[in-house]
């Protein structure tokens, strides 16, 4: 016989942010944000476990606690309504669209049943019946006491720092104009919050909700629960022989069931005085029969065990249920449904009960408001440290709210989300500065990762300077017309560090990177320089720069400013009767005789293009040629420390990023290592961020540079695949100052990637405090322009060379051709 919904609804009505059901109990909904799975270690596990049965326990007699997770199968939505997107971001959003995942929403309902409401049964249900409300909830001060305990409850919860409750308001119960509220929701499992679509819900022939077939497995009989629980179990597939790797111990039931599924997790908080008196009344009927069989004197025993147990150690004997609702749109899929949950209740090593009979009246109790209306022959007796283990306590990963930040997937799915591993620690206290320190060996993803990294930062207005050696970066400077600064016989590198750029002022410090300059080109590194000779060079740029505003057309550069010295200032000293032993300019010329025009190195210092480094955003210094080199490389390096100081002072509130590759093991032989010291000491000052990036263990640490200075001022710490390292991992741990907790996250790092999608997995620490792995997958476009196989890299030139080298294009038309498989 067919019903109208609204006259069987348990639900009387939603005010004062409480339903109120028509047998007079009181819920109150919170919606809960638990931590992300794959983040939590042992301790952790335990000590959430602790916090829940502390809250349970505030919960005053005759409560429920329902706690409902809904699992949802959904596909990122790609956004392609931003004209401003760069070329890559497009093919991102292209290449993740639809991408599916499971959507994770929690909420616990806390239900105060009136004294004297008798328990419902599967024949007692309010599917079938009706009754006024009590008396009792009519007293304002019963709902103001209830009130009181939601909100201890709540306050032990969101101290324990693992999770956050929001208590849910009238609008959000019950249904708006354009949004459906939880009611309604649950009735329908309407997978969308604005999906107004009124469902038929029969029972016959199983549970069928509209197009929806569903299916309910249970857990409510002690027979069918595990012999063994805790507040976490080993995840196999990401331990190693080193480091255990923990999940929660009904983590399988929630983001690792990959279907449409609620799982609902019910505690019931009776009298406990009278729990234990019907079972000390159950234990004595046992003991009487326990003679006529075995059976009755094993449940006597068990019964006498959990009374010894509840008294002696204070436990709170409660009744407990927990269930899976799973559904799918397509009836041939219930089989794969069917499996998939009973797998994931065997690796709880727990039984899986398919409810066919009683299924209705547990899917009404389901409904928020309801947990009270809740079958007790379908619960069984426990306590509350037992029950609380069942509960689920991940969820997946958020994106952060902060507009900065670089994309990364989801560990388990693969969904994209935002990161922002800069100015959120900082603001959250986690991390006190946003320098970065990347630890990975060849092959490990390491080079796709930095390259990801400084494009969002470039794409998000951050100015970039990169120091390279091994070209990595050659594709996205192309990719962002950058200034590309490297070495070889037809196109040797170019610097002008006498050229003021447009907006740009001769302050004292440019003058002091010239004056260095200067001096190491005159100077080998074990001369010294006396006071008269740093006084004439002083002299000579003040002068020489005063010459420039004066004659316009001098064109600024070391050829210029040779012939100043060489023709004006000589007379100069002269005329100023300066002695050979005070400044000797005549050594002077002749050493520096090599930059100027027609000299072995003219080209180094009279760059004519690529001038305005203060004002480009993307600027690489590529050292591989030139890195053994006794003149180009100590004049490179105090350009580029001359280069990004300037930056870091003069460009106020623009983030400035500076990534030192494996270049850095040749600057700090160069007498640089001060120069690293100061650049992580001080650039979180103004805004900026330093970046170092190494491969092998022994560089990190065997170099006090990057020990003392690198490692202590960067709070975030990156590492790729540390696998070939896991023997002597604990050197690396103590060194980078890792926790266990993060042992076992960076030696999971690609333990059990997903076979069907190419990508690599990286771990990011924050201050120690928060610490977790994610995927690096890109797009093929994404994949085109980071590539640093010299074989992909020569083909991307040819396809960018029909294009009369536009590299973007280039790249199109090549991962067109690739997925066409031409």
């Amino acid at each position: 016989m067919d019903k109208i919904i609204e006259g069987i609804l348990p639900i009387l009505d939603v005010e004062h942010n409480c339903i109120l059901s028509k047998q007079g109990d009181v819920t109150i909904v919170f919606k809960v944000e638990l931590p992300a799975i794959f983040t939590m270690s042992d301790q952790e596990y335990e000590a959430f476990h602790q916090s829940w049965i502390k809250a349970v326990k505030i919960l005053p007699k005759f409560c429920v606690f329902h706690k409902q997770d809904w699992f949802l199968e959904k596909g990122y939505k790609a956004d392609f309504t931003n004209d401003d997107t760069s070329f890559l971001s497009r093919s991102s959003e292209r290449f993740f669209n639809e991408r599916p995942f499971l959507d994770h929403s929690c909420y616990i309902m806390l239900t105060k049943k009136p004294a004297g409401r008798k328990n419902s049964s599967s024949l007692f249900s309010t599917l079938i019946r009706n009754t006024p409300v009590p008396e009792e909830t009519l007293r304002p001060q019963q709902l103001q006491d209830f009130m009181d305990s939601a909100g201890q409850f709540k306050r032990i919860l969101e101290d324990s720092g693992f999770v956050q409750l929001t208590q849910m308001k009238n609008d959000e119960l019950q249904s708006q104009s354009r949004k459906i509220g939880l009611i309604e929701r649950y009735c329908f499992l309407s997978e969308k919050e604005n999906e107004f679509v009124f469902n038929d819900i029969s029972f016959k022939d199983g549970l069928r909700i509209g197009d929806k077939h569903c299916q309910l497995f249970t857990l409510g009989d002690a027979v069918d629960l595990p012999t063994l629980c805790g507040s976490r179990i080993n995840f196999d597939r990401y331990c190693t022989d080193k480091t255990k790797f923990s999940i929660g111990f009904a983590s399988t039931l929630g983001q690792l069931l990959s279907c449409n599924h609620i799982y609902n997790q019910y505690i019931f908080i009776e009298d406990a005085q009278k729990t234990i008196q019907k079972l000390e009344s159950k234990r004595l009927r046992l003991q009487s029969l326990s003679a006529y069989s075995r059976e009755n004197m094993i449940a006597r025993d068990a019964t006498n065990d959990f009374l010894n147990e509840a008294i002696a150690q204070q436990r709170l004997p409660v009744k407990a249920h927990f269930n899976i609702l799973a559904w799918t749109d397509n009836e041939e899929t219930l089989k794969e449904i069917k499996n998939k949950v009973s797998s994931a209740l065997a690796q709880m090593d727990a039984a899986a009960k398919q409810e066919t009979v009683g299924a209705p009246q547990i899917y009404w109790a389901g409904m928020p408001g309801n947990a009270a209306d809740f079958p007790m022959n379908d619960t069984f007796d426990t306590f509350t440290e037992q029950a609380v283990c069942f509960l689920n306590m991940e969820t997946g990963y958020r994106s952060s709210l902060s507009p900065m930040g670089i994309r990364l997937g989801d560990r388990l799915t693969g969904k994209p989300v935002h990161v922002d591993i800069s100015d959120e620690p900082v603001k959250m206290g986690i991390c006190t500065n946003r320098n970065k320190f990347i630890l990975g060996p060849s092959g490990s993803g390491k080079s796709f990762f930095t390259n990801h990294m400084v494009r969002s930062y470039y794409e998000q207005g951050t100015h970039v300077v990169l120091v390279d050696v091994g070209h990595s970066y050659k594709g996205l400077c192309d990719m962002v017309n950058g200034y590309y600064f490297t070495y070889d016989e037809k196109n040797p590198i170019r610097f002008n560090p006498f050229y003021i750029s447009e907006g740009d002022t001769l302050d004292t410090e440019k003058k002091e990177s010239i004056k260095t300059l200067l001096l190491a080109l005159w100077k080998k590194d074990d001369e010294t320089f006396n006071r008269s000779e740093y006084v004439a060079l002083s002299n000579a740029l003040q002068l020489y720069f005063e010459k420039l505003d004066r004659e316009k057309e001098i064109f600024p550069c070391f050829n210029s400013f040779y012939e100043f010295l060489k023709d004006e200032f000589v007379r100069i000293l002269e005329g100023d009767k300066v002695k050979e032993k005070d400044f000797d300019i005549t050594n002077f010329l002749y050493v520096l005789r090599p930059y100027y025009k027609g000299g072995e190195f003219d080209y180094l210092l009279n760059a004519t293009e690529n001038l305005e480094l203060l004002k480009e955003r993307f600027i690489v210094f590529e050292l591989d040629n030139i890195k053994d080199h006794p003149i180009l490389f100590p004049v490179v390096t105090i350009i580029i420390m001359e280069v990004f100081i300037s930056k870091m002072r003069k460009l106020k509130g623009i983030r400035k990023m500076i990534l030192i590759e494996e270049a850095w093991k040749a600057i700090a032989k160069e007498g640089m290592s001060e120069y690293i010291k100061y650049l992580f000491k001080t650039v979180r000052k103004f805004f900026g961020e330093a970046i170092v990036v190494t491969q092998e263990v022994e560089d990190i640490i065997s170099s006090p540079v990057v020990k003392q200075a690198i490692i202590n001022n960067s709070d975030c710490k990156i590492l790729l695949d540390q696998s070939k390292y896991q023997n002597k991992f604990d050197q690396i741990q103590e060194l980078l100052g890792l926790t266990d907790k993060e042992k076992a996250l960076v030696l999971s790092v690609n333990k059990a990637n997903d076979p069907s999608k190419k990508y690599k997995e990286v771990f990011i620490s924050l201050g120690s405090m928060s610490s977790k792995v994610y995927r690096t997958e890109v797009s093929l476009e994404e994949y085109l322009a980071y590539t640093t196989e010299e074989s992909e890299k020569f083909k991307m030139n040819k396809y960018a060379a029909k294009f009369g080298g536009d590299i973007k294009k280039g790249i199109a038309a090549m991962a067109q051709d690739i997925r066409s498989g031409t």
